[in-house]
């Protein structure tokens, strides 16, 4: 299991939001470059980049700052955030971006998804974020009737080379992810799965590294807040790899 931080873009700013809630904003860093170097200096080997103002409109808005963080890093990045086109696919692989994640068109249209995974194998990821286990898109803001497990299931059907799966009801609440999910999640599909939400610490890391099998977890406010220690999680994760 890796460490991933994230960074997530709002109005060219480093930020974090409470459950996703576009009015739930703390405002981390003016200098989102300088803060993914800084990560890559604590020892992460893959930066998960959401642009937030994408999420919500379905246009990327901070395209120019991922280019300069993609610039200024040796480590593989993953961009997900309003990507929901084809092309915009494209452009972002274009631009040396390791692997990109798709969110609400993986939904709506699953043969926008199959053709990508057919045209950049290895490259396409899928975001499954779920509140109370059902599929949340659009920027969380609307849910669907589809269960996570489901879609995921779907998704590796079509391809993809694996799954982030996010509890909406732990992200950026450091209240600890949730455990029983993620595990259930990594026993209903054979693709690489990423935990994302909740984490609250090292104990949390500690946790997660028990699920057999999870390929890694994604943390942010805890990585922000200092209640974890990049350094440290993955000296642990390395140790006990």
């Amino acid at each position: 299991m890796i460490v991933i931080p994230a960074i997530d873009l709002k109005d060219g700013k480093c930020v974090r939001l409470l459950q996703g809630k576009r009015d739930a904003v703390t405002v981390y860093s003016d200098d989102p470059v300088s803060m993914a170097k800084h990560w890559q200096d604590a020892g992460a080997e893959l930066l998960h980049i959401v642009d937030l103002d994408g999420a919500f409109s379905g246009e990327q808005k901070n395209l120019e700052i991922i280019k300069a963080i993609r610039k200024a890093l040796e480590i593989p990045i993953q961009v997900g955030g309003g990507i929901r086109s084809l092309g915009c696919i494209e452009s972002l692989l274009g631009l040396n971006i390791d692997r990109v994640i798709i969110g609400t068109s993986a939904v709506q249209n699953p043969q926008m998804l199959r053709e990508a995974c057919k045209r950049f194998p290895g490259r396409i990821l899928v975001g499954v974020d779920a509140r109370g286990g059902m599929v949340a898109v659009k920027g969380w803001e609307e849910m669907t009737s589809l269960s996570a497990i489901e879609f995921a299931r779907n998704a590796q059907a079509l391809g993809v080379a694996g799954i982030i799966y996010t509890d909406i009801s732990r992200d950026g609440m450091l209240t600890g992810p949730n455990i029983e999910a993620m595990r259930q999640m990594v026993s209903a599909v054979d693709i690489p799965v990423i935990a994302s939400g909740g984490v609250s610490g090292i104990d949390d890391i500690r946790a997660l590294m028990k699920i057999e099998g999870l390929w890694g977890v994604i943390t942010g406010k805890a990585l922000y807040t200092g209640a974890l220690d990049l350094k440290e999680a993955v000296k642990i994760v390395r140790r006990n790899a």
